[in-house]
Formats: C-alpha cells, structure tokens, sequence
C-alpha cells in the first residue's frame, strides 16, 4: 500500500485524514482544547542534549538516553487516537506500562485537520500535540510543522512511504471494506454495484464526510473504481453515491461503533481494520461480516509525524520507538490494520501469526494515485459532494 491520506474519523482515517490543499480547517474541536496554558514546564535538553532536535535515537546517545529523558520529562500528548481505531486504546495502554509516561489523550474523535490546526494554535503551549497520526495530504502541505526524526527500524521503511528527511512516515494501513450487520441485513453485500440492491433502502453508511474523513473519501474513490472511473477520474464515485442516494440506499449517518451496535447504520463503508474491530465489540449481539470489496481495491497508509514544538520531546521520540518496534507493529496487526513493516516481520519471524492470519483477504497489488491525483481529487469532491447527496 502507498501512503495516502489518511483517516477522519470523520484518518482524514488512524483513521483515519485531511484535506490538505483543498479543504479549511475544522476549528471546532481543536479549539477545545486550546484553553490557555503556559509554555510546557519540561525541559528539551536532558544530560546535556536537546531532545528537540535530536533526529535519531543513536545521535541522542541510544534509548537507555532516550527512555531516561522521557522518564524525566513524564508525559505525551496525542491526539485524535480512538482507543478502538487500529487498537490504539492498548498501545497507549502498553507504552504507559512499560515506560511509566501518562499520555494525554485529547479530542479521540477528531480528524488530521483538527490535529493540524491543535498543532499551529497551541503553539509552545504545554498542551500542544507531542506527535501526529495524519492522514500524508496533511504531512506534504504541513511538514514545516514537524521535526526530522528517524526511527531505529527506519530502513524497514520502504522509501516511497517516507520523507528523505524523517518529517514524516507511513505507519499503518488498510482496504476499503464492506461492514453488514447480519441481523438485519438479509444478504450481505460484497461489492459497490451490490449496494445498489433496493432491499438496502437506508442502510449504507460512511465513517464522516468525505470532504473531511479520508476514510470517507477513499470509499469514494473505491466507488470510482468499481464503476469505471480511475485515479484520474473519480466522478464516478460521485455519480455512485448520487446514484445510491436518489434510489434511497444512502444513510447520512456518520460510523462509529455506537451506530453499528444500535443499528444506525446496518452497512458501513469503512476501513477493512475499523469494520473487523467492531465486529469484536458486537460479536456477543450478532455477527458483522467484513469484505473488502470484489469490484474494488483501494489501500492507503497513515503517517506520523513530531511536533516541532513538542512540549515532550523525547517522549513523542521513544513513542515513535515503541510504535516502530516488532512489538508496537504487532499491537497495530492485532487490531486488525496493516504495519508499514509487516514484510519484515514476516521475513524476520516476528509477525504475530494469529492476527497476521485473521486479515480480511484482499488483493495484495493493489495500485496508488499520485499526490496530483489526489490533489485534483479531493477539490473535486470538496466542489460536488454536497449537490451529490442532497
């Protein structure tokens, strides 16, 4: 998979992302927590090095170093990480336990562009992002925002899914799936032109709006492709969700778990590791199957990214560590996404072979639009969907 924007819950999916040349800004939940906080009280420098600015751990003097100077500097603060996207809610849990740093969990259901816009209002503030899960739109226009780092297992890292410099790179991934709550759903769909079935009057949802979500977005995108369209054309997505919402299949509500466990939303367009992990939370209620669809194969990677400004510099860095560590990619398979060093940890013997075998099946040569096709892509969704499904 290539590295594409990512998710919003509205990622812009991770997920998962956000808009990056296209789209405002979404002020709201940034803003709050924006509350006026002082310049962070920790130090960057810490036995004599400035963790602000360090770009490796070896040029920190090794994670012994590192961990010592997180330890000291106490705390992380994330952003926009729901505990059931990508199994997020254990990593934190597990990098608290094993590091004793408190991770400041803020505004869980935000999107790439509230993580940009916390970014750029907080400042130096103590409160201000440490690290980012951004959806790559946002890491290409915002990159001045981050600081260079490269991870120990950064060679793991296959080249077209990083900057050169280390401002950012690609972390976790997935398909574009179809969720289908068995108990009222009859006969499940598994393909785009499938939902266009009259008996799915109401029914087929998407995780947020596309001019916002890259989860959203990219189901449009895999619309497109199912119906003739390519990564230089994705009109027809639009016309196929046009199509769905004139016929009366299309359900304006927003995924989140809590809609497909009451039923809102009996079909959910949505990434294939987001559809598996709600089938877990509703297991004990009735079966959610998951498909990636068979007239369509879309895949993209979240990024992370360092706040330049990190309040917790070499926290957001043994963060990174830990989330780059045979370990950290095994807890992101676990819940059911795709680790950028998967392939390694297949080949090194490391991969957890349960939730590597429990993947949704999908086809592996999957192609990616460039970052014109997507640039050109999103304006055009920015500019139509609106008029698509009203």
């Amino acid at each position: 998979m290539s590295t594409t924007n990512r998710r919003v819950r509205v990622r812009f999916g991770r997920p998962a992302s956000r808009f990056a040349a296209v789209v405002a800004a979404v002020a709201g939940a940034a803003l709050a927590i924006a509350a006026c906080g002082s310049s962070s009280n920790n130090s960057s420098s810490s036995g004599g090095v400035n963790w602000a600015t360090v770009s490796s751990v070896q040029a920190g003097g090794g994670m012994n170093a590192l961990i010592a100077a997180a330890k000291k500097e106490g705390t992380l603060n994330v952003i926009t990480l729901p505990p059931t996207w990508a199994n997020y809610g254990t990593i934190i849990s597990d990098f608290t336990k094993k590091y004793g740093i408190k991770i400041n969990s803020e505004n869980p259901n935000g999107s790439s562009a509230d993580e940009i816009q916390a970014v750029q209002q907080l400042g130096q503030q103590s409160r201000a992002p440490d690290v980012l899960d951004i959806g790559l739109s946002y890491a290409l226009e915002y990159s001045d925002l981050f600081a260079p780092y490269k991870v120990a297992t950064w060679n793991s890292i296959p080249a077209v899914n990083k900057a050169t410099n280390g401002e950012w790179f690609a972390d976790y991934g997935g398909y574009v799936s179809i969720g289908c709550d068995t108990k009222i759903v009859k006969v499940c769909p598994t393909s785009f032109k499938d939902l266009l079935n009259p008996q799915y009057k109401n029914m087929v949802a998407l995780d947020g709006n596309p001019t916002e979500a890259n989860a959203a977005f990219s189901a449009v995108w895999a619309a497109a492709l199912a119906s003739g369209g390519s990564f230089t054309d994705i009109k027809p997505g639009l016309d196929f969700f046009k199509k769905l919402k004139a016929i009366g299949n299309f359900n304006p509500t927003a995924v989140t778990p809590a809609t497909i466990q009451s039923g809102q939303t009996p079909i959910t367009l949505d990434w294939d590791y987001l559809n598996v992990s709600a089938s877990q939370v509703v297991k004990h209620l009735f079966k959610f199957t998951v498909a990636v669809p068979t007239d369509a194969s879309y895949a993209s990677y979240y990024v992370q990214a360092i706040n330049k400004n990190a309040p917790d510099p070499a926290a957001a860095r043994l963060w990174e560590e830990f989330l780059y560590s045979p370990e950290g990619q095994n807890l992101w398979l676990e819940g059911a996404a795709r680790p950028i060093e998967l392939q390694t940890l297949v080949k090194d013997g490391t991969v957890d072979k349960v939730a590597y075998a429990a993947l949704p099946t999908a086809n592996p040569n999957v192609k990616y639009p460039t970052e014109a096709q997507i640039t050109a892509a999103k304006a055009l969704v920015a500019q139509d969907w609106a008029a698509a499904v009203s």
